[in-house]
């Protein structure tokens, strides 16, 4: 079974089989700019050596980036890298490269934006349709992220299960369909700023996200609706203010 985002980032782990090692690998070197937009690859010969593959197993490797939109086979030019407008941003792959190669502030704020558009909807979603066993799930998820034994890891996986099950709860199968977005937002989170390490934050992530279980429970649509939203705008603000914190840094 293929590792979430979160767990990749959080272990380092990376088992893959040789088809799947030169498509990370081609991924990330066309995501960090190895390999700039508009340019054609090196042919297959070069590539084959370079990864120690065959050709039929480097084949299969491209046709895979392709689908993810990362290149475009042309006949008699060879394989050019696409426009970064055409990646395929939902591809929990790509997500993973983006962030193997280290993301901007805007990245992470274009992110919490699109959370902006599907999450909120997703509360008042499962307002609507959530049963009361999937209230009993999503409340326990809830109290268990004030847990004061996290750590930014545990924490961080803690939110994600959180966030998934208010999908699960929408019963909308697109919006289930968005969770790498999250897993994606949350590792951005998690790698910048965590409130594990401090007691009281670590209350308040509990006490949003257990009010946004209560305005579910009480059928408010409306309710659960801002309750995401705030949760989604205060992750949001930690990632600013610790690039903010970054750049003095750096200037200092």
């Amino acid at each position: 079974m293929r590792k979430g985002l979160l767990e990749t980032v959080i272990t380092g782990a990376n088992t893959r089989t040789s088809h799947a090692q030169v498509v990370n690998e081609l991924g990330k070197s066309i995501i960090a700019g190895e390999f700039p937009v508009g340019t054609t690859l090196p042919g297959d010969q070069e590539l084959a050596a370079r990864f120690k593959v065959s050709r039929t197993v480097l084949r299969e490797a491209m046709k895979t980036l392709a689908a993810k939109g990362l290149i475009v086979p042309r006949a008699r030019i060879g394989t050019r890298v696409t426009p970064s407008s055409q990646w395929n941003l939902f591809d929990s792959d790509v997500l993973t490269w983006y962030f193997t190669v280290g993301v901007s502030e805007e990245f992470l704020v274009h992110l919490s934006e699109v959370r902006l558009a599907f999450e909120p909807h997703a509360a008042t979603l499962a307002a609507r349709h959530a049963s009361e066993a999937d209230i009993s799930q999503m409340m326990r998820l809830a109290v268990a992220m004030g847990n004061p034994e996290h750590t930014p890891e545990t924490l961080a996986v803690a939110d994600l299960k959180f966030h998934l099950s208010v999908l699960e709860a929408s019963r909308n199968p697109f919006l289930r369909s968005v969770g790498s977005l999250i897993e994606a937002a949350l590792v951005g989170v998690f790698k910048l700023t965590s409130p594990a390490a401090d007691r009281g934050k670590i209350d308040d992530v509990a006490s949003s996200h257990i009010r946004i279980v209560e305005e579910i429970r009480r059928r408010d649509e409306e309710g659960a609706r801002r309750a995401m939203e705030h949760v989604i705008r205060v992750g949001r603000e930690r990632v600013v203010q610790s690039f903010k914190t970054q750049e003095k840094t750096e200037v200092s």
